[in-house]
């Protein structure tokens, strides 16, 4: 397992996470002993946004022993008290279920708090309003909440929360179909959802991935929005290459599942590749990097992809960007100018050009 520190912590996330939208389908057995299998493969996050009530005892089963070694993402407006998911912005309604849900994971302390579902402007309005928000604060005062994040489709209700610095992390639906206006989720243009994650990371808010997959669309050419089925290891290697993001935290039913997802730690990088979403993204995206490295192998030797992540960063106002940029070992201005680059860039972006704006910009 690889591990991604958290910016506004010393959390150490595994790059792969656990969702539990469909885990308790199977029962709670299969449940904890895919939950046991996770923490064995060193999975440590854990996205407690689940279909119904069943996951609960079984993580609470699952971590005894371990509950410092794992983090749980729990949401401040998702009610199992019946039994069955429910959204509410009943704040007496949400303590209840808070409550609930820590019993149940047999732990009295939760490390990530969210403020959860807010896609419309007027639901944060309410949570505000409620109380909700400076109760989670509160709580955080008190130690109860370790962290504070949110969770949200919507890259506007992101922004006014980011602006209330509040938050440590973020839960946020990525993927090329998402990215590139397809589907349900796909709320805000592309430009305005790459701007969110270089934000993100400028300030220090790690994002976990949710709907990688867009709901399993993108994994069926039948039910793919481009007409063409990616891969589960296309999906996350594009999720983990976006800016600010720490985990990916895909939807599992069982140890079979699982498996499959933990395959990717050892797919190669012709596996990963996902440089194919260049033949079907807009017209407004080509000429812009979005770090898939098919350009590679550099003669130079250059990191292109990253070498871009940093400028990009830089921009966006990340001010550790240009010390990473200075630690590299080869930089932009070591390019030879040979044009490997720029005939394998599926999105047709002029890349020696760059190099040298990149230089420039960073006096080397």
């Amino acid at each position: 397992m690889k591990y991604r520190k958290l910016p506004h912590g010393e959390e150490q996330i595994s790059i792969i996470g656990l969702g539990n939208s469909s885990l308790g389908a199977e029962g709670e057995t299969e449940t904890e002993k895919t939950v046991e299998m996770a923490i064995e493969n060193g999975i440590n996050y854990f996205d407690m946004a689940a279909g119904d009530a069943t996951p609960f005892p079984a993580y609470g089963r699952a971590v005894e022993g371990c509950r410092d070694k794992v983090y749980f993402q729990v949401h401040f407006g998702a009610d199992y008290q019946s039994g069955s998911y429910g959204w509410t912005l009943d704040l007496d309604v949400i303590k209840k279920s808070v409550d609930w849900q820590l019993k149940a994971l047999k732990t009295d302390y939760i490390d990530f708090g969210f403020i959860h579902c807010m896609d419309e402007m007027s639901d944060l309005n309410t949570a505000i309003k409620h109380g909700t928000i400076k109760y989670m604060e509160e709580l955080k005062s008190q130690g109860v909440i370790r962290h504070i994040g949110l969770s949200s489709h919507t890259p506007s209700v992101v922004n006014q929360v980011l602006d209330m610095k509040i938050l440590d992390m973020l839960m946020f639906s990525i993927n090329p179909a998402y990215d590139y206006r397809h589907g349900e989720y796909a709320i805000g243009s592309g430009d305005e959802r790459h701007a969110l994650y270089r934000r993100c990371e400028a300030e220090g808010v790690g994002i976990s991935v949710m709907k990688a997959f867009s709901g399993g669309q993108l994994l069926d050419e039948k039910t793919s929005p481009f007409g063409h089925a990616l891969t589960r290891y296309q999906c996350m290697a594009y999720a983990l290459d976006r800016p600010g993001v720490l985990t990916v935290l895909p939807g599992v039913r069982n140890r079979e599942d699982l498996k499959t997802i933990l395959g990717f730690l050892d797919a190669s990088q012709e596996e990963k590749d996902y440089s194919v979403i260049g033949s079907f993204t807009p017209p407004e995206s080509d000429g812009k990097c979005v770090y898939c490295n098919h350009c590679q192998p550099c003669p130079a030797g250059l990191d292109i992809g990253l070498i871009n992540k940093y400028y990009d960063l830089s921009l966006a106002g990340d001010p550790l960007a240009k010390n990473h940029y200075e630690n590299l070992q080869v930089k932009a201005s070591d390019c030879l100018s040979c044009g490997h680059c720029d005939r394998r860039c599926p999105f047709h972006v002029k890349q020696q050009e760059r190099m040298s704006v990149i230089a420039g910009y960073f006096g080397k």
